[in-house]
């Protein structure tokens, strides 16, 4: 190849590279400090938090539930924007064709088929198709607000799999890891979906179901981390003791080139958070002010000491891997993916 030839090469790929948006998605099971994780990253100047977009389809554009700063989603000013960049208006959207494709591509069982280093030509077709949605949304969200980053509280890590496909994503992945017990007990709480005109509620699972979530989607992202998409670990309990370094941590691994003032929202044991357009999620989406930044450890006290014995032996093997578990607890082995992935 002679000198000219690779440097227009070089030239073709920087103008790729700056055509992609960057794409920070957070992952890991619900319960987990997710949305605080979210909220924190969405103070930060040129980051545009979404909540979490895998849910926009049929909770806010079928049901036309509440976005994050109290409007319905067919009022909210911000979303129609987005629509109408991104789709012409939302009237575009093929919901029944989208809920095919993620019934086809997007689901946990998928994850090995989709962790392969290459894809049969069909299912590779209907994976970006599946990931052109989601890739138009973000790049209207970046172009509306000028925003450097867009972060995606989805969690779910079928759909980071899909996305990691996209040629017109810079996929980055913040994989959020807590306690195996403390989520356990938080998916048995009833909480309130107040964005629900029906007066919904989160969904619960038992705590062995969720002992099972908690292994497979955190397998799923160790694996990604080694098919070469960029993922960062962090602890909930770490977010909760060290907020402002963490954020500060996370914040370069986003590209982003910030100040030390920039993080002054962090206090200690509070952060100021304000208004957002995250589209689903937590509750707390909906907070504005101060909030307390403080660990919850009911379950330490208040999961029964036989449902603790039974998260505990489930998820083992990831509990000591994260460090969790002493060390003469702890197993040497990680779980392979497909031991783990639950059939959902």
């Amino acid at each position: 190849m002679s000198e000219g030839s690779v440097s227009a090469k070089i030239a073709d790929t920087a103008v790729e590279s700056e055509n992609r948006v960057k794409v920070v998605f957070i992952g890991g099971l619900g319960r987990s400090g997710t949305t605080l994780l979210e909220r924190l990253l969405g103070q930060l100047p040129g980051v545009v938090p979404l909540g979490e977009i895998t849910h926009l389809w049929e909770r806010d554009l079928v049901g036309n539930e509440m976005c994050a700063c109290g409007a319905t989603f067919s009022h909210c000013e911000f979303w129609q924007r987005i629509g109408q960049r991104a789709f012409g208006s939302w009237e575009q959207v093929d919901v029944e064709r989208l809920n095919a494709l993620k019934a086809t591509v997007d689901r946990t069982r998928h994850i090995p088929a989709l962790a392969a280093k290459r894809l049969a030509p069909a299912q590779h077709q209907l994976v970006t198709e599946y990931a052109e949605y989601f890739e138009k949304i973000y790049t209207a969200a970046a172009k509306d607000t000028r925003a450097q980053v867009v972060v995606d509280s989805s969690k779910h890590a079928s759909l980071a799999y899909c996305l990691r496909w996209s040629p017109k994503i810079d996929l980055r992945v913040l994989h959020v890891v807590r306690d195996s017990r403390g989520v356990a007990y938080s998916w048995t709480k009833k909480v309130a979906r107040p964005e629900s005109p029906t007066g919904d509620q989160m969904t619960r699972y038992s705590p062995a179901k969720a002992a099972m979530l908690w292994n497979a989607q955190n397998a799923a992202f160790s694996l990604l981390a080694r098919r070469g998409v960029p993922v960062r670990r962090v602890r909930y309990e770490r977010i909760i003791q060290r907020p402002r370094k963490v954020i500060a941590s996370l914040g370069r691994f986003c590209g982003l080139d910030l100040v030390e003032s920039d993080y002054n929202f962090i206090g200690d044991g509070w952060a100021d958070l304000g208004p957002s357009h995250s589209a689903a999620g937590n509750p707390m989406r909906f907070t504005v002010g101060r909030i307390p930044i403080y660990p919850d450890e009911a379950w330490t006290e208040d999961l029964p000491d036989g449902t603790r014995r039974m998260v505990s032996t489930l998820t083992r093997p990831l509990l000591g891997r994260y460090g969790y578990l002493d060390d003469e607890e702890a197993p040497v082995d990680e779980p392979v993916l497909e031991e783990v992935i639950a059939r959902d």
